[in-house]
């Protein structure tokens, strides 16, 4: 059965802040922590073909995506996939997905798309392999690599994709700046992400100095919750059977699981979440 279990809280919430917030603020110790938790869980996970590492997205009415058996029990983190990319036409485009996870965004975008061509990059080297294995796809490509070096030329792709991700990023702008740097003149950044209400005017500052041109943002935190209450039981069934009692609460906060504080803060509007088109022009 494919689950899905998500990985993107910061540590504040559950730790004395006097510990956490001066290791968060030093940007290569908080990516070399991001570096040991993704490829741990990776492992923990493989097994039950955990293939999204994202939130979740439902409207209300239901958007009455057509989708496959297999991809059904997935239908919550594909929604937020399909929100995001089908801001544009992906027909016949060259795609980069930077921190794709376990590829499960990459596989059903490959597949109902038809991108010419699309890569998913990521830091966690064992996710890379476990995609590798999982999504053995015509046209689709899976490589290890940095959001903040994309170890591509200039002006390669058509549409650069990136979800739920640069909060991890120690120097977001500069993560911006390749976006900008690998795409081709009229390319798109699709993308999507929130911030806790401290960090907001940081992250709407290096958007708005970015070298690309905002096509259409949209604040989604309504519809992550409905896909967080629709994730719910599975996510903590499968947390209480992969992670250490030690590290459950945690969990649940990294899944999102109803009841959970990232699930508070978002309802309580302390977290924006937030969908964007950039193009460059």
């Amino acid at each position: 059965m494919s689950v899905t279990f998500t990985l993107t809280l910061t540590f504040t919430n559950h730790f004395p802040v006097s510990l956490i917030d001066p290791l968060f603020s030093i940007g290569f110790v908080r990516k070399a922590i991001w570096k040991l938790w993704y490829p741990f869980l990776t492992r923990r996970l493989q097994q039950e073909e955990v293939l999204f590492l994202n939130y979740a997205f439902e409207t209300d009415p239901h958007v009455g995506l057509p989708l496959s058996p297999a991809d059904e029990p997935n239908r919550a983190c594909i929604q937020l996939y399909h929100h995001v990319a089908s801001q544009v036409d992906l027909r016949g485009r060259k795609v980069l997905e930077v921190s794709c996870g376990h590829g499960g965004g990459a596989s059903f975008l490959t597949r109902t798309m038809q991108p010419a061509h699309y890569t998913g990059l990521d830091l966690n080297r064992t996710g890379v392999e476990f995609c590798q294995r999982r999504h053995p796809l015509e046209g689709l490509d899976f490589v290890e690599g940095d959001a903040q070096r994309l170890m591509f030329a200039d002006h390669t792709f058509d549409v650069v994709l990136n979800v739920e991700a640069s909060h991890c990023y120690p120097d977001f702008p500069r993560f911006l700046a390749e976006v900008a740097r690998v795409l081709r003149s009229g390319g798109h950044f699709l993308y999507a992400d929130f911030r806790f209400s401290e960090g907001l005017a940081d992250w709407e500052k290096a958007l708005a100095a970015a070298p690309l041109q905002l096509v259409q943002t949209r604040v989604i935190n309504a519809e992550v919750l409905r896909g967080m209450e629709r994730n719910s039981e599975r996510s903590e069934a499968l947390l209480v059977r992969y992670l250490p009692k030690f590290l459950q609460k945690l969990g649940r906060d990294f899944a999102g699981i109803r009841g959970s504080r990232i699930y508070a803060a978002l309802q309580r509007g302390e977290v924006s979440y937030r969908s964007y088109c950039f193009v460059k022009v």
